[in-house]
């Protein structure tokens, strides 16, 4: 089963690959520690559910590390049995991933928008690898799940932690609020960790090529980001 379903999930050309967004400034402590680490491993203090209304900078095993903010959910967003604050909690332990290369551009566009003095990088992974040593770890999201809905009325679902479904049982469970198959599939969230990274990374995307560890420059290529 297992093999069956990373092959399902990766059959189109489109997928074959997963992409993690980040700051450039992150680049050092990820190729360091050659790990990925959801905010909640990062600074469980930071991760409790409160909403982080900024980008917070903290330390972890001696590397800066910078936290994102959150996005503000309004409450009629929200499943009735589901709070703002076990949502966060919920999201801040996990890693995320676009199956897309255009959903992850869009994106870091998005955030170049909104931050232009920041610089931004693309992490590819390979898919397949990945799901692979992450099986047990594996979440997939039918939506953006850490969105904030201008017109949370229109919304055919609402968010809760239950629409996060567990990779072993895609294709099996039923719902409208999880994906039923491949093409639905717009976030992949790992619990806790992603490591080794240096198995699974195919390229480094960066606006300033010059701030990829030396580590990662032969597999560092240009990230032209529309700020527009």
């Amino acid at each position: 089963m297992k093999h069956s379903l990373i092959a399902a999930i990766t059959k189109s050309p489109l997928r074959t690959s997963l992409y993690h967004f980040t700051r450039a400034r992150n680049l050092p402590a990820m190729a360091a520690l050659d790990a990925l680490f959801a905010p909640a491993v990062l600074s469980p203090d930071h991760a409790a559910g409160a909403r982080r209304t900024t980008a917070l900078q903290i330390e972890y095993a001696g590397q800066p590390v910078v936290l994102n903010s959150h996005l503000r959910i309004t409450p009629e967003a929200m499943d009735p049995d589901t709070t703002p604050e076990e949502f966060r909690l919920c999201l801040d332990r996990h890693v995320f991933l676009w199956p897309t290369w255009r959903d992850c551009l869009a994106m870091a566009a998005m955030y170049s928008r909104r931050e232009p003095g920041e610089v931004f990088a693309i992490l590819k992974f390979d898919a397949s690898e990945l799901l692979t040593g992450q099986f047990d770890q594996i979440r997939l999201s039918k939506y953006d799940s850490g969105s904030s809905p201008r017109f949370p009325h229109r919304m055919s679902y609402r968010k809760s932690c239950g629409m996060l479904l567990p990779l072993t049982e895609f294709m099996s469970a039923t719902g409208q609020a999880i994906p039923t198959k491949p093409s639905e599939i717009k976030e992949v969230l790992v619990e806790g960790q992603i490591s080794p990274l240096s198995r699974y990374l195919q390229t480094v995307y960066c606006s300033e090529p010059q701030l990829v560890p030396d580590s990662w420059q032969p597999v560092c290529q240009p990230l032209t980001l529309t700020a527009h």
